[in-house]
Order: C-alpha cells, then sequence, then structure tokens
C-alpha cells in the first residue's frame, strides 16, 4: 500500500475546498465522494509521472514552482521526488494540497529544523483543513521524517502572527527548542520516543484557532539544502507501528453499500433473547386473559377433531363427512393430545388450555418476526411503532390465541412476509416464503387471496422466471399438496382432495350464504373499520406516508377485502389475515407523529385496552363457563344416567374436547343442503320456530327424556309449560352477554329433570 491510497482516501472522507470557494465539498452521485480538484490531481500525476505517488506529486509540483523545474522533467528519487525549494514560500493551494494528503498518517513529520505533527482538523473545525505544529524534534527521530530542509512562510503585512499556525517562526528567529520553548495546543497529543501517547488519536481535534489570519505568499525560501522525499511505501513501512486508522463511522463517507450492509447485519441477527421472552411472556397473559367464544369453528374444527384422533370419541361436523376439512390443522393439536395422554396428564384443563398455550407462543414468535421485518426494511424505531401497534390492536388481542385456522393463516401470513423479497430488501428467500404459503393453503385454501398480488409482484420483478417456477414454485406445491393428501387418505379412507371441495363449496356454489348473507359493501363499512377500530386514522395516515415500494402492502390489504366483498357470506375473522399489513402502515404514521408520538401511543394504548379486556372476559363467555357444569356430571356415579341436551344455535358450545368424557350429549344441528332442495330447513330452524311443539313431538315418551337441559333465557318463557309438566327444576344460571340479539340471550340456563314427578 503506497500513501497515495491513504491520501485519495482522506479525499473521498472530505475533499476539501477549490480555491477561492467555500463552503462543504459536494458529492456525486454514488456512495463515493468527489473532489473539485481531482481534474487537476489527474492532469499533474500524468506530468509527473504515473509511478510518482499522489502525495510525492503534490509536493514534486511545488518544488518545481520553487525551482523553476521543466514539466517534463521527471524528479529524482524512487517514487517519490526530491524537490528543492528555492523560493520563500510554497503555493497556498500547493500547501492546501499537501496538508491533505499528509492528513492520513500521524506522527512527526519534518518542517524548518523541528518535527511536526499532522492531524486533520475535522469536520466542524476548518473544513477539513489539516494543522501543522510544530515540535521539539526527538532524539531518534532522524530518518523517520517525512519532509526535511528548510520551510519558511511568509508573514503579514503587519508582521503579524499568520505563521504561527503553522508553528512556523518568523524569519530570522531561531526554532523553538526544549519543551520550556515549546507552544502548547490544548488537546495537542505530547509526543515520547517520536511516537504519540495513548490518548494522542492519529485524528486529533484541530488546534488552531479561527480567528488567525493564514499564511500568505509565493516566494520560497532560498538557501538550504534540498530536503529528501522518501518513497511512500517505505514511509509506511517504517511508520506502520506509529500509524493507527480511523474506524470510520459515518454513513456518508462509507463504501458502497456499507449502509445497507450494517443495516442488514443488525437485522439478520435476529431478535434478542429478551424480545422473545418478552413476547412469548405477553401473548401467555394474553391467552389467560381471553376467557371467552368466538365462532364455533375453534372448537368444532380443530379441538373436537383432534379429540377424536387420539381418544376415538367426538363429534364430526358435516364438512368433514362432505370433505371440506382437512385433517393437517387438527393434526397439530392430536399431537399435543397424545403427547398428554403418553404421560398421562390428559386432564381436561390441560386439553383446553395447551393447545391455546401453543398458538399463543406462534404468535409471540410471528410478533417478534414483525418486528424483525420492518426493523430490516426501515429501521429499529419504526420497527418499535409498529409491534406497539400490534400489540395494541384489540382484535389481534381476542383472536390471536384462539385455536382458529383464520389465526393459524394470519401467523404463517406473518412468517411468509418476513422471508417475501420486497423491492429493496436482501433477506428475501423465495423457497421458504412459497412453502409457508403452501402451508397456509393447506390449512385453509382462501389463504392464497392476500398473496395473489405479492407473489405476482416478485414475479414480475424477478430476473429469472424460469427458475423461480421450475425450482420454487412446483417442487414447494408438489410437496405440500401431496403431504396434505396422504394425511388425508389416512384419516379418511380415501383420496380427498379438500382445498378444491373448499373453494368449490364456499366459491363456486357460494353455499356459505346459508349461515348469513351481507351487503358488498360490509367489510368497507363495518368489517375493517371494526378490526381495526381506534387504529383506523394511523392507517390511512401511514397509507399516504408509506414510500412507494410498500404500496404493494395496501395492494394486498385492498385485493383481499375486494375478493371477499363479491361473497355473500362475511365474517369479521375472514379478513383477519391483513391486520398485520394494516399494523405496518399504522406504525408507519405512529413513528412520524414526532411531537405527538407520546399522546397517539397513549390513545391507542388506552382506547384499545377497553374492547380488549371487555370482549375477553365478559362479552360471550357463558357458553364456555356452562361447561364446567356439564363436567361435573362426569365425576359421579351418575354419569351413566346422564344425558344432556344444548337447545341453542348450532354449534354454540364446545364438545367433548372441553368434557373430556363419554358422556351423552345433544345438540340442534344445522348443516346445509347440499342437493339444491329449496324446501329444505334444518334441525335448529324447525326448533325455533315453535320450540314447545317440537319438545313435545320428540319427546313424546318420559324414557326419551334428557336429564339436563342447557338453553339462551329467551327461551324460557316459550317453553316454561313443558318445564313445569315434564318435572324440570333450574340449577345454574351462567351470564353470557350484556348485548342479546335473537336467539342469543344475556343468560345460560342449566335445567335438571327431578328423580320422581307427580304427574296428577
Amino acid at each position: 500500500m503506497q500513501l497515495h491510497l491513504l491520501t485519495a482516501d482522506c479525499f473521498r472522507a472530505w475533499p476539501g475546498r477549490r480555491r477561492g470557494r467555500s463552503g462543504p465539498p459536494r458529492l456525486a452521485q454514488g456512495a463515493e465522494g468527489t473532489f473539485p480538484g481531482r481534474r487537476r490531481t489527474l492532469r499533474l500525476r500524468e506530468r509527473l509521472g504515473r509511478r510518482l505517488p499522489l502525495a510525492g506529486g503534490a509536493a514534486g509540483r511545488a518544488a518545481r514552482r520553487c525551482r523553476g523545474t521543466a514539466p517534463g522533467e521527471r524528479l529524482q528519487g524512487s517514487g517519490a521526488a526530491d524537490a528543492t525549494p528555492s523560493g520563500p514560500l510554497l503555493r497556498r493551494g500547493v500547501r492546501q494540497r499537501l496538508r491533505r494528503a499528509l492528513g492520513g498518517l500521524s506522527g512527526p513529520g519534518r518542517l524548518e529544523d523541528g518535527p511536526v505533527d499532522v492531524e486533520p482538523a475535522g469536520h466542524a473545525e476548518g473544513r477539513g483543513q489539516r494543522h501543522l505544529r510544530q515540535r521539539q524534534p526527538p532524539p531518534h527521530a532522524g530518518p523517520s521524517a517525512l519532509l526535511g530542509g528548510t520551510f519558511t512562510p511568509r508573514w503579514g503585512k503587519e508582521g503579524g502572527d499568520g505563521g504561527r499556525k503553522l508553528g512556523v517562526p518568523r524569519p530570522g528567529t531561531a526554532p523553538p527548542h526544549g519543551p520550556e520553548q515549546r507552544r502548547a495546543r490544548p488537546g495537542a497529543p505530547h509526543l515520547k520516543g517520536g511516537r504519540p501517547q495513548s490518548g494522542g488519536l492519529p485524528f486529533a481535534s484541530a488546534t488552531g484557532r479561527k480567528d488567525r489570519p493564514r499564511p500568505r505568499g509565493r516566494a520560497c525560501a532560498a538557501g538550504g539544502p534540498p530536503p529528501r522525499m522518501e518513497p511512500a511505501a517505505g514511509l509506511l513501512a517504517r511508520r506502520l507501528g506509529a500509524v493507527r486508522l480511523r474506524e470510520r463511522r459515518s454513513v456518508l463517507y462509507s463504501a458502497p453499500g456499507a449502509a445497507a450492509g450494517q443495516r442488514d447485519a443488525g437485522a439478520a441477527g435476529g431478535p434478542t433473547p429478551l424480545l422473545l421472552a418478552l413476547a412469548v411472556a405477553l401473548r401467555a397473559l394474553n391467552c389467560f386473559l381471553v376467557q371467552t367464544s368466538f365462532v364455533p369453528d375453534e372448537y368444532w374444527q380443530s379441538l373436537e377433531v383432534a379429540h377424536r384422533m387420539v381418544f376415538n370419541y367426538g363429534y364430526l361436523t358435516w364438512e368433514w363427512a362432505s370433505g371440506l376439512r382437512g385433517y393437517s390443522y387438527p393434526l397439530i393439536f392430536a399431537s399435543i393430545y397424545k403427547a398428554l395422554q403418553l404421560l398421562g396428564k390428559d386432564d381436561v384443563q390441560l386439553l383446553i388450555w395447551v393447545p391455546r398455550l401453543a398458538q399463543a407462543v406462534l404468535a409471540a414468535f410471528a410478533d417478534v418476526k414483525l418486528y424483525s421485518l420492518v426493523r430490516h426494511l426501515e429501521n429499529a424505531e419504526t420497527a418499535k411503532c409498529v409491534y406497539f401497534c400490534q400489540l395494541c390492536s384489540w382484535f389481534t388481542w381476542y383472536s390471536c390465541t384462539r385455536t382458529l385456522t383464520n389465526t393459524m393463516e394470519t401467523l404463517l401470513t406473518i412468517f411468509a412476509l418476513s422471508c417475501y423479497p420486497i423491492k429493496g430488501s436482501k433477506m428475501g428467500s423465495s423457497c421458504k416464503y412459497l412453502a409457508l404459503i403452501a402451508l397456509a393453503i393447506v390449512i385453509r385454501p382462501t389463504a392464497v387471496i392476500p398473496w395473489i398480488p405479492l407473489v405476482f409482484s416478485h414475479f414480475l420483478q424477478e430476473q429469472r422466471k424460469a427458475v423461480l417456477i421450475l425450482h420454487n414454485c412446483i417442487p414447494v406445491g408438489l410437496v405440500t399438496v401431496g403431504t396434505s393428501l396422504i394425511t388425508d387418505r389416512v384419516f379418511f379412507g380415501e383420496w380427498v382432495l379438500v382445498q378444491l371441495n373448499f373453494l368449490k363449496f364456499n366459491v363456486l356454489q357460494n353455499l356459505g350464504t346459508f349461515y348469513g348473507s351481507h351487503p358488498w359493501h360490509w367489510y368497507f363499512t363495518q368489517g375493517l373499520p371494526v378490526i381495526l377500530g381506534t387504529h383506523l386514522p394511523f392507517f390511512i395516515h401511514g397509507c399516504v406516508l408509506a414510500p412507494k415500494r410498500y404500496r404493494i402492502f395496501l395492494m394486498a390489504v385492498i385485493w383481499t377485502v375486494l375478493v371477499y366483498s363479491t361473497l355473500s357470506h362475511k365474517e369479521f375473522r375472514f379478513i383477519y389475515p391483513v391486520l398485520p399489513f394494516c399494523m405496518f402502515f399504522c406504525g408507519y404514521s405512529l413513528k412520524h407523529l414526532k411531537a405527538w408520538k407520546k399522546s397517539a401511543a397513549s390513545f391507542l394504548l388506552l382506547s384499545n385496552l377497553l374492547p380488549a379486556l371487555y370482549t375477553g372476559l365478559i362479552h360471550q363467555r357463558g357458553t364456555l363457563d356452562v361447561m364446567s357444569h356439564i363436567r361435573q356430571l362426569c365425576n359421579n356415579s351418575y354419569q351413566s344416567q346422564a344425558f344432556v341436551f344444548i337447545m341453542m344455535p348450532c354449534h354454540s358450545t364446545p364438545f367433548y374436547s372441553h368434557v373430556h368424557c363419554p358422556l351423552k350429549m345433544r345438540f340442534l344441528q344445522c348443516p346445509p343442503d347440499l342437493t339444491g332442495n329449496e324446501s329444505y330447513i334444518d334441525e335448529a330452524d324447525v326448533f325455533y320456530s315453535n320450540p314447545l311443539g317440537w319438545l313435545n313431538k320428540e319427546f313424546y315418551n318420559d324414557t326419551l327424556l334428557p336429564s339436563h337441559l342447557i338453553f339462551f333465557s329467551v327461551l324460557e318463557e316459550e317453553i316454561s309449560s313443558f318445564l313445569a309438566l315434564r318435572g324440570y327444576e333450574k340449577t345454574a344460571t351462567v351470564f353470557h352477554t350484556h348485548v342479546p340479539q335473537g336467539r342469543v340471550g344475556s343468560h345460560i340456563y342449566v335445567y335438571r329433570k327431578k328423580t320422581e314427578v307427580n304427574h296428577t
């Protein structure tokens, strides 16, 4: 390495100023800086010789101008030049370039009769000017000096002290000798044995004062032997022990890609264990603070099926008889149940809470993945804001620990998004995110909807499209679909492609309208605003502020809502997978609020805390609490005679997964008609059309009567005569909701049949 490499680095770091021009240097396009005098420097090097180092070229040109050497004449020396200054002073521009050229080194050089310290003056003081300070020559400085000879500056017209900025004495005065005659400079490193002490950094702060005039003059000092300029390589070799290069921390003056590399390194390091532990603890608390029911599918399409797979009793709904659901998702909970069974810990409470805790842990990892993704794409501050919005979301709190297929679909969407090769990101993995999407589609086929614009965008920006299709899409699709087929073949006993049946039933035939229908604009006017809650204004603000490359996330949200709007049957949970995309924009908005950030964060926390706690602890909790009354029948000898009839809208309560004993139970069924019969009415509708008549017809004999009846409070008045006649008495009242509507009442009543009844 030669000296001109260091000087080139100095030029890139702080190029200095042109003659007659002040102000900070300009940077050319790209990460590398440029300096105004680069063309002149290149012409100088070309004129002085290609092998001449940059520092030697600047000094050599100064020497030529002093002694009158012809432009084409080569200077003597190996890699450097021998210069004989013959005028009173080097030219001002040459002196500035000499300071820059020597700015990369620290230690004693030689000007006049004594050594000087070469230090850059820092960016704030002097705009990168290097100051040379006169130093007492150490005894062994000798050949290690950089420059030698006489160097006398021109002093001001009035004999001012301008030359003292370089530490050079007045003409006719002897150079200072001895430490008592040395001019003290604040912050200057002291020398011992020709080397700076520890604490005297190679790049110290500027020590010259700005109020002093600059030395001027063009003449060279007459007389004196010509200075000997050593080769740059030899100088570096001998000064290697004394020179310490500064570690560059500024992103502006880093090499190309250095900033992105630092950002990628921070993101690639992953989340800290403390953040993971905090996320898991928070979601575990979230799990225990959600003690209400949401929709029947969180039990009937997961835990109930898993209970039947392991313990050989449980109820399978009509979807499983029609091949609309696959066993891949219940297999996860069946593995947990099997492990508990083998350990002898298959208690009913563990069967209820362990699957939910597993779901909470997955939700915690998904939260941290979302944080890491935003930290990689933006910065740590934005990532914290997005993570805060994710934690504050009342609907995420309400849904993320439930054993719903929509919950798993959302978590897999976050995991896949963390591997998605978004434009400008270097952490994407086509195989990983495609595999996660495929797994989400296996669990719930509608998971493909949010990913259609994302995958299409990836395909357009991918240069090797054939490789993406042949090496990623096709293998991933074959493996996941094949695994799903084999799993369903084992449990169904025949080959069933459940994903095709699911799409055919819900999309092509649109038979979901059997369970209710809503207007096309419901997701825009009610669905999305409700699940966003108080995040809605932040979401809109974030969509306006977000950079162009994040519009693909907004497109995924709009596309998903539009597609689901075309279906008649609508539910809040269907658009739950787009909520993480919305949280990204909410966090981006929160980060840019600046002065209002704390107030906005407090508003989000408080406004979401109340609905989260209310929906998690109070609203619709009766259908779970009533199961504890049913479980009591399993603990006595009355179990063989017990018969529980749940007279509620179909699938209102869990079933054997929350009882864990082979108790005889029955509920009102409501399967849709798959034959196309327009006059079809399910059992639940027939019952609620005439409850009293249906009961008298169904239980015409006392031997057929259930031992326990469970129903909502709105039904009590209609069937009160049947209860009194058949000898039932109320044994429990369970609170359910403050907002009763339709067939759902505010309380749930438990009636038990008396053992002896007088029919007179």
